[in-house]
């Protein structure tokens, strides 16, 4: 699309607006100019300088001595790939099982425990928790309610200490040995094995 020219007559109206117009202040001018959009970056947090240690009535004084925040991720150590393969189809048979069916937490957080440091103590591998996979919701309850406590809470359990020493990697099991309702712990070697 061409613009059209303007008129003679159109031209001389608009020099005698513009002749009796005066400009705007300088900082009313970058106001009115349209801003280009900045970019942020996500700032990295900053080591914090602690106070030293003061007695009632003195004054803190500013540190020099920087401490960082550590990082939340802790790195995991990953099985290989063929056998994580073979674990996932369900080809590697787990070596012991434990059956939390009908069990509290307070009385399977126990369980658990001794199960996964005695087969680790053992040199076992590959082992099998079994959860279920909780209640089945009723359409008709008004009350929506959580299902499947155990399901959520033992891997929670498997990467808290003192469990997180012998497990390396927690992964939902194979249709045939369990599906939804377990889980395969592959345990650390041993220092023996």
């Amino acid at each position: 699309m061409s613009r059209r020219r303007l008129r003679p007559d159109e031209k001389e109206l608009w020099q005698k607006v513009t002749h009796s117009t005066t400009p705007l202040p300088q900082a009313l001018r970058r106001a009115a100019e349209p801003q280009k959009p900045t970019v942020r970056r996500k700032a990295e947090p900053e080591p914090m300088d602690l106070p030293k240690a003061f007695g009632i009535g003195s004054k803190a004084e500013r540190s020099t001595t920087r401490v960082t925040t550590p990082s939340r991720e802790t790195p995991k150590p990953v099985m290989d790939t063929k056998t994580y393969g073979k674990m996932k189809r369900g080809k590697l048979v787990p070596e012991a099982r434990i059956d939390l069916h009908g069990m509290t937490l307070d009385q399977a957080h126990p369980a658990l425990t001794r199960f996964i440091l005695k087969s680790y103590s053992r040199g076992f591998r590959l082992v099998l928790v079994i959860t279920g996979k909780g209640q089945q919701d009723d359409p008709h309850d008004p009350i929506p309610r959580q299902r499947g406590v155990l399901k959520r809470q033992v891997p929670m359990w498997l990467r808290m200490a003192p469990l997180n020493t012998a497990v390396m990697d927690v992964s939902e099991a194979h249709l045939r040995h369990g599906g939804g309702g377990a889980y395969y712990v592959y345990l650390r070697r041993t220092a023996r094995s």
